[in-house]
């Protein structure tokens, strides 16, 4: 085992404590973000096209976690580790994307009619609800694959993995419905 993995099974207690603390205080976040009455810095024209980034980060996510499921199937741990590495910094350069969105910018409404609507709300809300419990089994799954606990990780990820798919898709298709709807 190498020597950081090494470090972080000595602290495992306190990593422990901080994927908690960090699983619990991110949708606290977002969520006052996405509620507050007025906006930080709002005027800053250049955070509407995050929207835009966040769908390509999101797609190239998904990308990233398909590609790792596969190479894991194929027993290249090595490439699953590059890939799963890949989809947890997009995740993380998504979510500060998305941090600074929705701090500076107002919500945009859907303006679909008919059927189309309550596929909508379905799809946003369920993304809404996995997105914000899916970084607590994410976090444990990198941290078993990253100090080398396999069987801790197998049984993370069971969990892990279709929460995590299953938001970075509907996020892209959520984008994709709401985008005609962007003012800026």
């Amino acid at each position: 085992m190498e020597k950081n993995n090494m470090g972080l099974l000595a602290n495992e207690g306190k990593v422990k404590s901080w994927i908690i603390a960090i699983s619990v205080l991110i949708p606290v976040v977002v969520a006052v973000l996405l509620f507050m009455p007025s906006k930080i810095g709002s005027g800053a024209e250049w955070v509407y096209f995050l929207p835009h980034l966040n769908a390509v980060i999101n797609s190239a996510a998904t990308v990233a976690l398909v590609a790792g499921v596969i190479f894991i199937k194929n027993k290249n741990i090595a490439l699953h580790r590059a890939a799963m590495t890949t989809a947890f910094g997009l995740g993380a350069i998504f979510l500060v994307s998305y941090v600074i969105y929705h701090g500076a910018a107002e919500s945009t409404s859907f303006g679909g009619e008919g059927w189309i609507r309550p596929v909508y709300y379905f799809l946003l809300i369920t993304h809404i609800i996995l997105a914000a419990v899916a970084l607590f089994p994410i976090l444990f799954a990198y941290y078993y694959g990253l100090t080398d606990q396999r069987e801790k990780h197998r049984k993370t990820v069971r969990f892990a993995f279709p929460i995590w798919l299953y938001v970075t898709v509907t996020g892209v298709v959520v984008y994709l419905m709401i985008s005609p709807y962007y003012i800026h």
